[in-house]
C-alpha cells in the first residue's frame, strides 16, 4: 500500500460540478499562453464542509506567501456562484476557477484515461477533482489561484448550454454493406 503524502496546497474536491471545461486542448484568452482550465461549482449546502476545507487552505497559501500581515486587496480563486450569469450559477453555490499549462489527468470511474472524443466529462457532469492552490504576487496583481491537476468522471448530470454529449448508438443503427447510401 502507497503511504500518500499531505501537501497543504492540494486539495480535493468529491462530486462538484463541471463548468466551462478545457480539459483536453489548450486555450488562449486574450492572447495568452495557452492553458487548460475549468471551473468547479459547490452547492453551499451539501459541500459546506468541503467549501470550508477550500477555504481554509486558501488562509493556509496567503499566510504562507505574504505572512501573518496580509495585503489589501487579494483575489481568490473561490467566489460566489451569483457573481456569474451562466447556467448552473446562482446564490446556492460557490465556484472554483483553475487552469494549468500542463494537462490534467482526466479519467473515468475506473480509473480508465478519457480523451475528447469520450464526450466525458462535459460541462454539467459530476466529477472528483484534485486542485492545488499558489500565491501569485507580480505586475498582475496579488491572487491564490488553482491550478487543476485531475479530473475524475463521476456522474452525468444536466448538461450546461444545452451541450448534451451526443451518442452515436442513440443516433444510429449499424450498417450492413447492402444498405444503401444515406445520403
Amino acid at each position: 500500500m502507497s503511504k500518500q503524502t499531505t501537501d497543504p496546497s492540494k486539495v480535493r474536491l468529491k462530486n462538484v460540478r463541471l463548468s466551462f471545461p478545457q480539459l483536453f486542448v489548450a486555450k488562449s484568452v486574450n492572447g495568452s499562453e495557452p492553458k487548460f482550465s475549468c471551473s468547479f461549482l459547490l452547492d453551499k449546502s451539501a459541500d459546506k464542509a468541503q467549501i470550508q476545507t477550500l477555504a481554509n487552505a486558501i488562509e493556509e497559501c496567503k499566510k504562507a506567501k505574504w505572512g501573518a500581515t496580509l495585503p489589501k486587496g487579494i483575489k481568490v480563486c473561490l467566489n460566489e456562484g451569483s457573481s456569474k450569469e451562466f447556467d448552473g450559477y446562482d446564490e446556492t453555490n460557490m465556484f472554483v476557477s483553475t487552469s494549468s499549462s500542463r494537462r490534467p489527468v482526466v479519467v473515468d470511474r475506473d480509473l480508465q484515461p478519457l480523451t475528447a472524443a469520450d464526450n466525458k466529462p462535459y460541462a454539467g457532469s459530476f466529477c472528483n477533482a484534485t486542485i492545488r492552490l499558489w500565491a501569485q504576487d507580480n505586475q498582475f496583481g496579488k491572487r491564490v489561484n488553482a491550478e487543476v491537476l485531475a479530473v475524475q468522471f463521476s456522474k452525468d448530470g444536466e448538461a450546461f448550454g444545452g451541450s448534451t454529449p451526443v451518442v452515436a448508438e442513440n443516433e444510429f443503427t449499424t450498417l450492413d454493406d447492402d444498405d444503401e447510401d444515406l445520403t
